[in-house]
């Protein structure tokens, strides 16, 4: 798009709903992908179209969703949860003073790219067209408002699946619910919108047979891939976004140089940075801020949590688990252990088995292992403590007290043998 249409854009971003159908305490919206909210992907997408506004409607535990939108985003509250049209009408008014094209997004929609929503503004734009639909091609659209074209295949409506009858829902044209206006059509006919359907609820997509009543232009463009579309209101399309975006971020990875053996059994979350040369093993699960340095190895079976770091040459190996640690340089954590709130040196082996015990009750407490220690299969490490630089525990050692430089600990609780 060019810098003039640019600056003509207001982006309205649709995030007050409950979550009914996912019954859900949680708003929708703050339901996570690959470890992220949802909504955190379309406030990317708005940014990526660097829009001259943009406004975010909450209503439903707003105090936790705004906590989610960036200062650049004005906020709207929608008091009741009476429609997309009030929703709409909600956005507007924080829009004052603004005239150009005004593009509506879904919170729950979480998957649209940058490319497409150019090419809906471009179309737009270029056709000069009142509202610009995009539509979607479905071959079971259970649950999509269907559109409704005229003798001449104009879109002269929207019917929703709830108040469609038995032949309006064999329509396979589905409304994905993005909609571009001239702005000022938008607010002329908003208030012209009645509850006429079932739930009492006033429906943006009722402005669209409004319009065409009027003999404003209608147009539609279709998206190629009907994925991007996809609504989120259930726990299953929740999953099924979430393998769409996994796929996404794994695809990346290996195109960015990291071997994954089996990508549909390695689950990484979004933001997730790994280094160049590394594999990592099936059934392997890395959560967020976590980042990998080059030519390591994890998994299978590894399991790192939030806050995980790990230098370059590492190996962390089958059936490990791992939170806000530090993994230093050629260190190897192979088999069957438990690192948390830890600082780990370079060159240190951590033998099968090795617990640090972080809670005790009441607080996270800190594990500091130096470069070149040796820790012996079984090591249960009592945190908060500190093992110095190329100590050795022997295996079933419980160390509760710092142990110093070049010490062999044995026993328990753990005892200096010798000095090495």
């Amino acid at each position: 798009m060019s810098k003039r249409i640019k600056e003509e854009i207001a982006i309205i971003i649709l995030a007050a709903g409950k979550s009914t159908r996912m019954k859900s305490e949680v708003p929708k919206v703050l339901h996570k992908l690959c470890g992220r909210p949802m909504l955190g992907y379309v406030l990317d997408l708005v940014a990526s179209l660097k829009p001259a506004q943009a406004v975010a409607v909450l209503g439903h535990k707003q105090e936790l969703v705004r906590k989610f939108v960036p200062s650049g985003i004005k906020i709207a509250i929608q008091k009741k949860l009476i429609g997309t049209a009030d929703a709409v009408k909600v956005g507007l008014a924080a829009l004052k003073g603004f005239k150009g094209t005004v593009l509506i997004l879904y919170g729950d929609i979480p998957l649209l790219k940058n490319q497409t929503i150019k090419k809906l503004l471009d179309y737009h734009l270029q056709n000069n067209a009142d509202v610009t639909l995009l539509t979607a091609q479905l071959k079971e659209p259970f649950g999509y408002g269907r559109i409704m074209r005229d003798k001449y295949s104009g879109i002269c409506g929207i019917v929703e699946e709830k108040d469609a009858d038995e032949v309006q829902k064999d329509i396979k044209e589905i409304n994905t619910g993005i909609m571009a206006f001239k702005k000022d059509k938008l607010s002329a006919n908003l208030g012209t919108i009645r509850p006429n359907n079932q739930k009492k609820e006033y429906y943006l997509t009722d402005i669209i047979e409004i319009l065409a009543k009027k003999n404003c232009l209608v147009e539609g463009l279709k998206i190629k891939d009907a994925q991007e579309a996809l609504g989120i209101n259930t726990r299953a399309e929740l999953a099924k976004a979430n393998a769409i975006i996994q796929k996404t971020i794994n695809d990346k990875l290996m195109q960015d140089g990291i071997t994954i053996i089996d990508p549909a059994s390695t689950f990484i979350n979004f933001g997730t940075k790994i280094g160049k040369d590394t594999v990592i093993y099936p059934f392997t699960v890395i959560e967020r801020d976590v980042k990998i340095g080059k030519r390591c190895f994890v998994g299978p079976f590894a399991h790192l949590r939030d806050g995980v770091r790990l230098g370059d040459d590492v190996t962390a190996g089958n059936f490990i688990e791992m939170v806000r640690s530090r993994i230093g340089a050629k260190t190897f954590v192979k088999h069957f252990s438990y690192l948390g709130d830890s600082s780990v040196g370079a060159n240190v082996n951590i033998g099968a088995g090795t617990v640090t015990a972080n809670f005790d009750g009441q607080n996270k407490n800190s594990t500091v292992i130096k470069d070149n220690v040796n820790i012996g299969s079984d090591t249960v490490i009592v945190a908060p403590v500190k093992i110095g630089r190329s100590a050795i525990t022997g295996a079933g050692t419980v160390v509760t007290k710092n142990i110093p430089d070049k010490t062999v600990v044995v026993g328990v609780p753990g005892r200096i043998l010798r000095k090495r």
